[in-house]
């Protein structure tokens, strides 16, 4: 199988990249503080409650036409700001989210006909599930079931008019003021409609979160349906 990997949406195929994947499998550290105290045997351990950022690597190579399809590739992985989708085929069912760290250091064959690299990116801990990317439609209460061992911060659509509540595993969201749509986009924390701020219209102790396992939701008042984004992801 030629294997790749898929970086803001473009296929590393394309540049002539063929990868290995010795670092697709790795996992991040958990983010906790070491204390020692004096006078005291052991040392406390402080978790900070979040996984760090991982370094991903890619032995990569290209077979033919270097020159070229190295320029191109250096221009696809070194343009991009920000975190951006990466993927590979080692992984197909899940997606990271990374920006390319560099450097991008070729090893050259004979005349410079081909190449080898290790391909560094800077990658938030969660690996997504492509599947809670999928729409899950409620339009009366229901069970839903997170498939990970992490809670998910989804991404919630309210439809409806007026006023009215849900709840998500007994986090209740109170809403004062719903115009045909209101999202809550519980990962960045935000409710919003379209570009309009709706936060003065939200009332809740904790943007919800969907724990691992079965988790209740239901709604009341003006909600005719909600659509939740729940964005799986594991370690």
């Amino acid at each position: 199988m030629i294997n790749y990997l898929i970086f803001g949406g473009k296929r590393s195929l394309d540049f002539g990249i063929y990868i290995s994947g010795s670092g697709a499998y790795n996992a991040p550290e958990r983010d906790v503080e070491i204390i020692s105290i004096p006078g005291r045997n052991g040392d406390l351990i402080l978790d900070n409650g979040r996984f760090s950022n991982i370094t991903v690597t890619y032995p990569a190579f290209i077979h033919r036409d270097f020159q070229r399809q190295a320029k191109a590739a250096r221009d696809w992985l070194l343009s991009s700001s920000g975190y951006q989708r990466l993927e590979d085929t080692y992984n197909p069912e899940l997606f990271r989210l990374a920006r390319f760290s560099g450097p991008m250091d070729f090893d050259t064959r004979f005349q410079n006909l081909g190449g080898e690299t290790t391909l560094a990116f800077d990658s938030k801990p969660q690996r997504f599930l492509k599947l809670g990317e999928q729409p899950m439609i409620l339009t009366a209460a229901a069970q839903i079931r997170n498939p990970t061992s992490y809670p998910a911060q989804p991404l919630i659509n309210i439809y409806g008019s007026g006023s009215g509540a849900i709840s998500v595993n007994g986090s209740v969201v109170s809403i004062s003021d719903i115009d045909e749509l209101l999202t809550l986009d519980c990962e960045i924390q935000d409710a919003y409609k379209g570009l309009q701020n709706k936060n003065a219209t939200v009332s809740l102790d904790k943007f919800p979160e969907l724990p691992a396992g079965a988790c209740d939701i239901s709604f009341s008042g003006g909600i005719e349906k909600i659509e939740i984004i729940p964005r799986w992801w594991t370690i």
